[in-house]
């Protein structure tokens, strides 16, 4: 009978995000935060016209907040700067191929760049492991878009509050909500796989 003890798996460790199961180094750094612009600008090419509004449906904020979950605070606001500072430069890979700030959907970009910083925050503190928590999480980071995007969608058309909320808001409810079930399915099963 053997008194040697049975090797302990360490596990992942509380305050990690998907991308830190990686090996760590400065070259998977650079490659996630461009991984995850890439991403979030190939989703944006996902784009569906909303009549009367001048904002699309695009696969664009799920992706943005699918990187900021899974990389985490600092590498998802990185990957969702790239992806605004290229598209601002003229990298036609904003919805529908466009590019440069003077779209009246921008602000749904910045609410991107600061929805991803938050949601990457969150993951760090576990909201991401869970179907409840992954929900709230999604749910949060789109209302941070939108709290950016609509009013500087008003804005920039001269559209009243009430306007911009028909136009960039509740055309898109329904859509946000069947990516949040996305989210919940993804996410929290990723770490019950990896966790195994």
């Amino acid at each position: 009978m053997s008194t040697a003890a049975a090797p302990t798996r360490t596990g992942i460790r509380p305050g990690e995000v998907l991308a830190d199961l990686l090996p760590a180094s400065r070259v998977r750094d650079t490659a996630l935060v461009l991984g995850g612009a890439a991403l979030t600008g190939l989703a944006a090419q996902i784009s569906l016209p909303v009549p009367g509004s001048p904002v699309p449906v695009t696969g664009q904020t799920f992706a943005a907040l699918l990187v900021g979950t899974a990389l985490g605070t600092r590498r998802g606001f990185l990957s969702l700067a790239v992806y605004a500072l290229v598209g601002m430069a003229g990298v036609p890979w904003f919805a529908g191929g466009g590019s440069g700030s003077a779209a009246p959907s921008f602000g749904y970009i910045l609410g991107m760049l600061l929805a991803a910083t938050v949601v990457g925050a969150l993951a760090r503190r576990g909201a991401d492991r869970s179907v409840l928590r992954t929900a709230g999480t999604m749910l949060l980071g789109e209302a941070i878009i939108y709290a950016i995007g609509v009013p500087y969608l008003a804005l920039a058309t001269g559209m009243s509050a009430s306007a911009a909320i028909a136009a960039g808001l509740t055309p898109f409810l329904i859509g946000d909500a069947l990516k949040a079930a996305l989210a919940m399915g993804v996410l929290p099963t990723a770490w019950k796989f990896l966790n195994r």
